[in-house]
């Protein structure tokens, strides 16, 4: 009984199959900020859109898009001993299952790039689905003790707000940003952070980051490992996540 929506979009002149990126929106938002359909250039950049550009397929997932709608719905998963972050990685999962039905895409070349809470399910999704083969996470990654229950003027933290469906069971016990970087290990990740971006403070990003890079250095393939630290805000940086499928998708 479980239904998924998204916006598909194939390169006008692709011959052949191409491969595909899961581009997912943030909190308030929708598949079409990613095209730049909805008002948005200040934040999404019209990424999606770009990425068709580029050459790529796109498959921009509709999720559930505001703080109360959200912790509702994670309450009722909470209930039954889930998550609605782990309801929505297998709405992810299902799509590509859908996806590598279609005759031009190239199955062997998925991808995934978020902003935001899109960061957040880029982050977690790449972990447990192996087909996709690298992640771009824009504006999420971050100190994850600090920025859950460290209240800091220099950072916006989750504490104090009532988004409590942000509260994964043992995230603080078990893992952190970091430990997740290692389960993309040995696939490329790139993490987008804006040195003016208050979700975080940039030094702590840098610090968690390094932390992850270690798994990637230990096996001789640091190079797949990519922080770009930008003097933007909360936005997704083009240029860079284009470069990056460029070289490893």
């Amino acid at each position: 009984g479980l239904y998924a929506r998204a916006i598909v979009a194939r390169p006008k002149k692709a011959e052949g199959r191409v491969p595909l990126m899961v581009c997912q929106h943030g909190i308030s938002s929708s598949p079409e900020h990613c095209f730049g359909v909805a008002p948005s250039e200040t934040v999404y950049w019209s990424f999606a859109r770009e990425v068709v550009r580029a050459g790529y397929g796109v498959i921009a997932p509709l999720m559930t898009t505001t703080g109360q709608y959200r912790s509702r719905l994670d309450r009722i998963c909470r209930a039954l001993g889930y998550t609605i972050h782990g309801l929505e990685v297998a709405k992810i999962s299902r799509l590509l299952d859908w996806a590598e039905t279609l005759e031009w895409v190239d199955s062997d070349r998925l991808g995934m790039w978020g902003l935001s809470m899109g960061g957040l399910y880029t982050l977690i999704t790449v972990p447990v689905e192996l087909r996709l083969k690298l992640g771009i996470i824009s504006a999420f990654f971050n100190h994850r003790v600090n920025k859950l229950c460290i209240e800091d003027p220099r950072y916006s933290c989750f504490l104090p707000t009532n988004e409590e469906y942000i509260f994964i069971p043992g995230w603080l016990r078990e893992f952190s940003d970091a430990e997740l970087m290692a389960l993309y290990c040995p696939r490329p990740i790139q993490v987008q952070c804006g040195k003016c971006d208050g979700i975080s403070w940039w030094p702590m990003v840098v610090e968690e980051f390094e932390r992850g890079r270690e798994y990637y250095e230990r096996l001789g393939i640091g190079d797949r490992c990519d922080l770009c630290l930008n003097p933007g805000g909360h936005e997704v940086v083009v240029d860079s996540g284009l470069e990056f499928i460029a070289k490893w998708l």
